[in-house]
């Protein structure tokens, strides 16, 4: 039997200028009733049925006329339209209630966005974000399938069905391996994160876990191990231990066996731990070729290496320019604790190789606790607090990463014009790209 859509029509909030949409007249307040004479359910049918070169588009303009604009163009171009609702429909939150949920250990009072649970196989599919499959509904497999919806990012923390069950206080997720094993058929690829908790899904069940998804290899891509984040508002939350560096060594150990074991029966390490597992242990962060492709970037995986590597290969290009001690008194860089260490090494190659003096600076998390470190959950408070008092010379450079996607605001609501106010100098945020980053301090200290 065929399914029945709900005919829904999708406010359009504006138009990119100099898009198809401004050209053929599409409006920001009108409606998308149909394409192709078909209701659209999601973002999903929108993108799929526009990717074409010829298409019919069905436009409730706001005086009431219905418009029926007939499309030519290449497939991959893009419309234009820049929708109400982004997915065009109502975003799936999460149904857990995960031991280690990070959206938990929040202090109240912020931003009420940033209490937002996704659990949405949409925004796995296009932005990347890992979704869990406790919400997936028959139709959404079945959708998933029949538009081979691939590659999926899946947070899969532990194979064992009665252990993530526990972990994640949901009746659903001990389904994980028949889901995957489902996708398996389907030929849709999957990279999975593990939230790795000591003494729940490490040691034995890690273990168990790896030899499960490594049993999949044919659509699992990639498998992250990250440490679970603590922060110090755990009140009547399911008590946790953070690693140390003799645990976090002892995780280390298990993943490399593991690549050294994946590397023989199939050509690629397949597991990566996350830079903060190597900081923990006191180790340096491995090469850059280790990471491959690195198909986990956004999870902290290889990210150091990557920019490292990019640093590298760009200083040489600016040893011909020198600073001439005219332009600035000296730049500052403020980063997590985490990677300070790199950070300031770097500086201290710019220094010696471009003559530019340059500060590093560590900020501890003062507003999540101590025991958080990296620097996208550092906020704008403990920026100021922390240097309000040092000598920052004429220009703070922080990573682009503590702000808010496409935002000048950190995650406590300081925006960059006021974090700017309160030390008295430029505050810059530069992409984790080790080439441009360079650039930056090249183009703000005047080299010639």
């Amino acid at each position: 039997m065929r399914e029945r859509i709900k005919l829904t029509r999708h406010r359009i909030s504006g138009v990119v200028p100099g898009s198809i949409a401004e050209e053929v007249g599409i409006e920001a307040g009108d409606l998308l009733v149909a394409i192709d004479g078909r209701p659209v359910r999601d973002i999903i049918d929108f993108i799929e049925w526009t990717s074409v070169d010829t298409v019919s588009i069905t436009i409730k303009k706001r005086d009431g006329q219905e418009w029926i604009i007939d499309i030519e163009k290449e497939p991959d171009d893009d419309f234009g339209i820049i929708f109400e609702q982004p997915l065009l429909d109502r975003q799936r939150s999460c149904s857990n209630r995960c031991i280690f949920c990070f959206i938990d250990q929040l202090p109240k009072g912020m931003r009420p966005t940033l209490y937002c649970k996704d659990d949405d196989w949409r925004l796995s599919f296009l932005m990347g974000n890992y979704i869990t499959l406790t919400n997936l509904t028959q139709r959404d497999i079945k959708r998933i399938v029949d538009r081979h919806i691939s590659p999926l990012h899946v947070s899969v923390h532990t194979t064992d069905p009665e252990l993530r069950h526990r972990m994640m206080g949901n009746r659903r997720a001990g389904e994980i391996m028949s889901l995957l094993k489902t996708f398996e058929k389907a030929n849709i690829s999957v990279h999975c994160q593990i939230v790795l908790c000591r003494n729940w899904n490490d040691g034995a069940q890690l273990e168990r876990t790896l030899a499960d998804l490594w049993d999949l290899r044919a659509v699992v891509k990639s498998v992250a191990v990250v440490p679970v984040g603590l922060t110090k508002y755990r009140e009547g939350l399911t008590y946790l231990l953070d690693f140390d560096s003799i645990s976090a060594a002892r995780v280390l150990e298990q993943i490399e066996r593991w690549q050294d074991k994946c590397r023989k029966e199939g050509d690629t390490a397949f597991v990566f731990a996350a830079d903060e597992f190597y900081i923990l242990a006191g180790r340096g962060i491995p090469p850059y070729e280790d990471y491959e492709d690195f198909p986990q970037l956004e999870n902290g995986v290889g990210l150091m290496a990557r920019f490292i590597r990019e640093f590298d290969e760009a200083i040489d290009d600016y040893r011909k320019l020198r600073y001439d001690g005219k332009e600035i008194k000296e730049i500052s860089v403020a980063t997590g604790v985490s990677a300070y260490p790199a950070i300031r090494a770097m500086m201290d190659r710019v220094r010696e190789v471009m003559g530019i003096p340059v500060n590093a600076y560590a900020i501890s998390n003062h507003f999540f606790g101590e025991k958080v470190t990296v620097a996208g959950l550092i906020t704008g408070q403990d920026i100021i607090s922390q240097l309000k008092d040092k000598e920052l010379g004429s220009w703070l450079l922080i990573p682009n990463i503590m702000l808010r996607k496409g935002e000048d605001v950190f995650l406590d609501d300081v925006t960059l014009d006021e974090l700017s106010l309160s030390l008295g100098v430029p505050v810059v945020p530069v992409p984790i790209d080790g080439r441009e980053f360079l650039e930056v301090i090249s183009r703000i200290a005047g080299c010639r």
